[in-house]
C-alpha cells in the first residue's frame, strides 16, 4: 500500500508533482517581487559605477546610476531598496554618516523626490563605512568599541536619515541599548512614524567577506566577534530579538540567512512582527562562482535559495538578486 492506494499505484504526493502547473497550484511556499529588498551601495566621488569583484553583476554607484537602478527596481515589483554609502573622507566618529551632504543623506534625499512612497527606502544606520578604523562605533584609546558614545551617534544618524526621506532606519551595529536610543531620537525630533527594522540577530560570519569590498567597510584592527554574535549560539538570537522589541523595534531581521534557517524559524515562531533575513555577500558570491564554473544552475540556484529562506520563515529577503529574481518570477 502507498499513501492509501493499491500496490503500484502512484502515491498522493507524486500525483500533485506531475505537471509545473499541479506543482505551482500546491506550493506551500510562494515567492513574490514584493519580498524582495535590493541592497545597494553608493560611492562619494565617483563619476561612473565601479564593479565589485567578488560580487559579479554588483557596482558601487553613483548616485545618476543609484536612481537608475531605483528606478528599475520599482519597475521589478519588489519591496525596497537597503541604502549602504561610502562617503569621500572618514574619521574616527564617522561624521559623514549624518551630515547633511552625506552620501546616504542626498540620495535619501533624491530618491524619494523621485519615487515618493513607491519603494520602501530603508537607510542601513551603522558606522564602520564611515570610519577610518572600520568598526561599527566610537573606539576608544584600547581600541574597544565604546557603547553608550556610540549610541548617541547612532540617535543623530537616526534623524538624519529620517529627514532625508528615510522610510525604515535599519540599525545594524548590533550595540547594546541600540534600538532605544534610535526609538528616543527619532520621537523626539518629530518622526514617531518612521519605524525600525532591527538587525537583531546579526551573527560574526565569514560570510561578510564581499561586502566589506563593497562598502570598504574592514576593521583594520581586531574583529566585530564582542559586538556581533556567536554562530554557535542560538538561543541568544532570542534573547537579542526580545530585547529589540522590548526596546521599540518594529521588525527584526536575521543576518546571514542560508546558514541561520534555523535561526530563522525559531525567530519567525516566536515574535508576531515582520521578519526578514539578510542573504549576504558571500552567500551570493557562492552561487555566482558555482554558477560560473558550471557547477550548478544559476537561476535555479537563485530561487531555490531564495524560496528556503521563505520557508524558513522570513517574510522579507533582503538579496541582491532582486531585480532579476522578480523578473524571473514573471
Amino acid at each position: 500500500m502507498s499513501d492509501g492506494l493499491p500496490s503500484g499505484g502512484f502515491s498522493r504526493g507524486r500525483r500533485l508533482r506531475s505537471t509545473p502547473a499541479l506543482r505551482r497550484l500546491t506550493a506551500q511556499t510562494r515567492l513574490a517581487p514584493a519580498d524582495f529588498v535590493l541592497p545597494v551601495f553608493v560611492k562619494q566621488g565617483i563619476d561612473e559605477p565601479v564593479a565589485i569583484r567578488s560580487m559579479p553583476g554588483v557596482v558601487q554607484h553613483t548616485l545618476d546610476s543609484l536612481r537608475k537602478a531605483a528606478h528599475e527596481a520599482a519597475e521589478a515589483g519588489i519591496g525596497g531598496v537597503m541604502l549602504f554609502g561610502i562617503p569621500g573622507e572618514k574619521d574616527p566618529v564617522g561624521s559623514q554618516a549624518d551630515a547633511a551632504d552625506g552620501i546616504v543623506n542626498v540620495a535619501l534625499r533624491q530618491l524619494r523626490a523621485d519615487l515618493g512612497d513607491e519603494l520602501v527606502l530603508i537607510a542601513d544606520l551603522c558606522l564602520c563605512e564611515y570610519t577610518d578604523h572600520g568598526h561599527c562605533g566610537v573606539v576608544t584609546s584600547t581600541g574597544v568599541v565604546d557603547n553608550d558614545p556610540t549610541l548617541d551617534r547612532y540617535a543623530a544618524v537616526a534623524v538624519a536619515q529620517a529627514r532625508a526621506g528615510a522610510h525604515v532606519i535599519a540599525p545594524s551595529g548590533m550595540m547594546d541599548g541600540q534600538v532605544a536610543a534610535i526609538r528616543r531620537a527619532l520621537d523626539g525630533a518629530a518622526s514617531p512614524e518612521t519605524p525600525i527594522l532591527a538587525y537583531a540577530a546579526k551573527y560574526a560570519s565569514s560570510f561578510y567577506g564581499p561586502f566589506r569590498e563593497a562598502a570598504e567597510g574592514a576593521p583594520r584592527f581586531g574583529d566585530r566577534s564582542t559586538y556581533q554574535m556567536d554562530p554557535p549560539n542560538a538561543d541568544e538570537a532570542l534573547r537579542e530579538v526580545a530585547q529589540d522589541l522590548a526596546e521599540g523595534a518594529d521588525a527584526v531581521m536575521v543576518k546571514p540567512a542560508l546558514p541561520y534557517l534555523d535561526i530563522i524559524t525559531r525567530v519567525a515562531d516566536a515574535v508576531h512582527v515582520p521578519v526578514s533575513a539578510y542573504q549576504v555577500s558571500g552567500e551570493y558570491a557562492m552561487v555566482e562562482a558555482a554558477a560560473a564554473n558550471g557547477w550548478v544552475d544559476r537561476e535555479r540556484a537563485i530561487l531555490e535559495t531564495l524560496t528556503a529562506i521563505r520557508r524558513a520563515g522570513a517574510g522579507t529577503v533582503l538579496t541582491y538578486w532582486a531585480v532579476e529574481a522578480a523578473r524571473l518570477l514573471r
